[in-house]
């Protein structure tokens, strides 16, 4: 009898409600399986820093998850229950007035949230729900997700260190912001714009701006950037719920000010792109239950309106502006969710007008997806697609297509590994070279990479977190990752890279639009300057290519918009080069021809050769921390004793006026 008193009270226990607290401090430990939700809700947000944007009336619903193995964890509430209701989560590390965000979900089945992430085994996680569209119970469920289609565990093929974003701001945009070609991450908050700029490796000088006007959208939905009237500093574009927004920088970056026509607009992904070729980059808006809209920039601050011609229905959220026919001007790709499921292609007739060829490219496909991973996946000079699913509805899912050099693409997903992982949904998929071994990879699925195997097949690998910006955070030619208050670090040590800055005369100044092409002995690979990828964050504009253990480039060219083509030949491997549009002979080319930094790996000494004659440079080096370890003046052939230096990664920084290469060597 008593057995069987205890285990109806161990039934009742397990069937009733969670209640979960109101507060970071008085949060439930949720366990793995379903929970139903408290009713509720909690006004104490997450503190420093929430995953997503507020509105500044939300309530809160606190869970903690602590799991018993290294895995990922996925918290969904993709539940026959919660049909019809509205959610997000928000994934958090750290301590209560201290959190750090690692992951979040919204809207990844129909308007139902899967937020995944890799964790620790027994590190305390919290899962915060919130109300921002609206106040209703759910349900939730807690699960690993450690093994793959092929039924064994998902690998960590690289790792990666945290360091976290000066002030606990929050972040999801990443681009330079100073002029000087290296990446930045960007804060916003109403009127309030700081800038982190990386002004040494992986080290961050804070200034906050305050925007003059006043900033009617926030960046809910998007964020993109660019250079929108040519002063050299670049400008911002936020999407959001009922309008666009777009930040202009004054001519020495040091102000900024808002602009917005006004028009309502329910934004979804944003780009910067010169649409009309006239070499001024304009402002692109997907609009979600109409027309599309874009702003053409006049070059002094002012924009005018259009709506239609570039996607006519609504259900537009993830555009990205690419050259898929190889002729040198982007065209337009638009991945479609609601009213009008069926995804768009238009072409660029080269004349300022737009045909819509996705029929007839074979690429009108109706998987739900917010956003489309366009790369040379098989390094044969044209771009192939990746369309990441937010969902399985209607049966579909992720789809890889080839394109066949002709206009039209092929379906390749079977067998490609991409269909191993049906039910690993995401709205951010973002191509780049993420191991340096010259194939781009696939960062998406929900908190995935897809390292590609060179054979248009893909091995899945866990990433720290889903749904990052990306760039280079500390100089070193690998590309990093930038969520909520956290900079992911890529330890990556292997492999060589090269990384390419373009800077337009002719074609807009950002050079965005611009097909960049690295030779080496063992074929060629390429690159679009793009503005705005993935759904909702900024990634950097600089050209990432790996070379894996290529000692050597053979040649770069670059197709500018503007029909102008730059050929520098034999640059230097493992450095960063600017080239300016129409001026291939100049101080930076001659650095990225002729410098020779050897022996590497050095042991007491490294010698460098080639420096423009009569020209004094400043050498910097710096660990992979980003600490500056020495500097000093250069001339032509100069030795540098490297004896003290512990065993490691270095980067050398040579700079002088209107050049700087950065140069990776191996201390051993």
């Amino acid at each position: 009898m008593q057995k069987r008193i205890l285990l109806s009270i161990m039934t009742l226990f397990s069937a009733m409600h969670l209640y979960a607290q109101q507060s970071c401090a008085t949060a439930i430990p949720a366990v793995l399986g379903t929970t139903t939700a408290s009713t509720s809700f909690g006004t104490t947000p997450p503190a420093p820093a929430h995953c997503m944007v507020l509105n500044g009336s939300e309530s809160f619903l606190w869970y903690t998850f602590t799991p018993a193995v290294d895995t990922n964890v996925r918290v969904s509430t993709v539940t026959s229950t919660n049909t019809g209701l509205d959610t997000r989560i928000s994934v958090f590390s750290g301590t209560c007035g201290a959190l750090s965000c690692i992951a979040y979900g919204d809207d990844e089945s129909a308007f139902l949230s899967i937020a995944t992430f890799a964790a620790t085994a027994g590190t305390t996680y919290y899962i915060v729900f919130d109300t921002y569209w609206g106040n209703m119970p759910i349900d939730f469920t807690i699960s690993y997700v450690s093994t793959g289609g092929g039924g064994g565990p998902i690998p960590q093929l690289i790792t990666f260190t945290t360091q976290g974003i000066p002030n606990g701001d929050n972040s999801r945009c990443v681009m330079d912001m100073n002029g000087d070609h290296i990446d930045d991450i960007v804060y916003t908050s109403g009127n309030t714009l700081r800038v982190h700029y990386q002004t040494a490796p992986a080290t961050f000088t804070s200034t906050t701006h305050t925007i003059s006007g006043t900033v009617t959208n926030a960046p809910s939905w998007s964020i993109a950037g660019g250079d929108m009237d040519n002063n050299g500093y670049n400008d911002l574009i936020y999407g959001g719920g009922s309008g666009a927004s777009i930040i202009m920088a004054n001519s020495t970056g040091t102000a900024y000010t808002h602009y917005s026509g006004g028009q309502y607009i329910f934004s979804q992904r944003t780009n910067v792109v010169d649409i009309n070729n006239d070499g001024i980059a304009d402002a692109f808006v997907c609009h979600d239950i109409d027309a599309n809209v874009f702003y053409i920039s006049n070059g002094s601050g002012g924009f005018t309106w259009n709506q239609g011609g570039l996607g006519a229905n609504g259900g537009n959220y993830g555009s990205v502006w690419i050259d898929y026919d190889n002729d040198c001007d982007m065209d337009l790709y638009i991945a479609k969710c609601g009213s009008d499921p069926i995804d768009q292609l238009h072409r660029n007739n080269g004349d300022g007008t737009y045909t819509s060829v996705g029929v007839a490219a074979g690429l009108n496909d109706a998987t739900e997806n917010w956003s489309s991973t366009w790369a040379d996946f098989d390094n044969d000079g044209d771009m192939d697609v990746f369309m990441g699913a937010s969902s399985n509805w209607g049966g579909l899912s992720h789809k890889l297509y080839r394109n066949n050099g002709n206009g039209t693409f092929t379906n390749i997903t079977a067998g490609s590994g991409f269909d191993l992982y049906y039910s690993n949904l995401g709205i951010e998929n973002y191509p780049g070279d993420f191991n340096n071994d010259g194939w781009v990879d696939v960062y998406g699925l929900g908190g995935l990479i897809m390292f590609n195997d060179g054979d248009m097949t893909f091995t899945a690998s866990t990433s720290p977190v889903a749904g990052a910006a990306v760039g280079d955070l500390n100089q070193d030619g690998a590309l990093d990752l930038v969520a909520g208050t956290t900079i992911y670090k890529n330890n990556l040590t292997s492999n060589n890279y090269i990384v390419v800055s373009t800077v337009g005369v002719q074609s807009n100044k950002n050079g965005i639009g611009a097909r960049v092409t690295v030779q080496t002995a063992s074929g060629s690979q390429i690159r679009d300057v793009r503005s705005g990828q993935a759904f909702s964050s900024m990634q950097t504009l600089n050209a990432h290519f790996g070379i894996g253990q290529e000692t050597a480039i053979e040649k770069i060219t670059i197709c500018w918009p503007s029909g102008v083509v730059d050929v520098i030949n034999n640059p230097a491997i493992n450095s960063h080069l600017v080239v300016v549009e129409g001026s291939t002979v100049s101080v930076q080319e001659e650095l990225s021809q002729n410098l020779q930094v050897f022996p590497n790996p050095a042991t007491s000494h490294l010698s460098i050769s080639g420096l423009p004659a009569n020209r004094v440079f400043a050498l910097e080096i710096f660990d992979v921390t980003g600490k500056l370890i020495s500097t000093q003046q250069v001339s032509e052939n100069v030795t540098v004793d490297v004896q003290s230096l512990v065993p490691g990664i270095y980067v050398a920084r040579i700079s002088g006026e209107a050049s700087q290469l950065n140069v990776k060597f191996i201390k051993e």
